[in-house]
């Protein structure tokens, strides 16, 4: 009859075939890593921020205190500074935590695009990211240099000083070595020796500094969790 009603079954809303609610799933998931990866991004660059608010803050307190005396200023200099240098220490920490996240991050978003090329094969020549969740394929997305080989040390020192960690760290550093003078000031040493002292610490504090960080991105590297290393590794 032409007023037949449609039956249940008709009526039934389709379900999608499972690749396409797959692909819906990894999507998803893809955007979810992509928001917060910046939201490590806008931390970061907070937390740089609020360090160079604490600085700026310090100088012009010392620029006050100058004119009251130089005990004073001594005393106020060794209190004030080393409140800046604990924060500049805790903001290297932090973006140094951010930036293991981040590398998380990016290796979790290779690894859906591994997934990606998995279900449509034909589209990898159109990727300019890595599809591997490794070293290798971290610094291929990020568009840095291979990070599993060694590189000129001339081309690795240009590459960590762009960096916020190695930017908060030379700040830190020369923090330290005013420390460092101040002290020796206090205890009755000559300005020669002052700057020298000053110049050891700077130059033993950025030395550490660097040894520390790379050691502690690169183990946290080696144990993270690999699925799909790339070809040559």
């Amino acid at each position: 009859m032409m007023n037949e009603q449609p039956t249940q079954q008709e009526t039934r809303p389709t379900t999608p075939e499972p690749s396409s609610g797959r692909l819906q799933v990894l999507a998803t998931e893809h955007w979810s890593l992509l928001a917060t990866r910046s939201l490590t991004y806008m931390e970061s660059f907070s937390r740089v921020s609020m360090f160079l608010t604490v600085l700026t803050g310090a100088v012009v307190a010392l620029a006050l205190f100058a004119q009251v005396g130089h005990e004073t200023f001594v005393m106020a200099a060794l209190l004030i500074l080393t409140v800046v240098l604990f924060v500049g220490l805790v903001t290297i920490g932090r973006v140094n935590r951010l930036n293991r996240e981040n590398f998380i991050l990016v290796a979790g978003m290779n690894r859906l695009r591994h997934a990606y090329l998995e279900a449509y094969p034909d589209v990898e020549p159109y990727f300019v990211a890595a599809s591997h969740d490794d070293l290798r394929g971290f610094a291929l997305t990020m568009n840095f240099p291979d990070l599993s080989k060694p590189s000129s040390p001339v081309a690795g020192l240009a590459l960590g000083f762009q960096s916020l960690p190695a930017m908060v760290g030379i700040i830190v550093c020369v923090l330290a070595g005013l420390l460092g003078a101040l002290i020796a000031a206090a205890f009755g040493a000559s300005t020669t020796i002052s700057v020298v002292v000053a110049a050891i610490i700077f130059a033993l504090s950025n030395v550490l500094l660097a040894v520390a960080v790379q050691r502690a991105f690169f183990k946290f590297v080696r144990t993270a969790p690999t699925r799909f290393p790339s070809p040559e590794a």
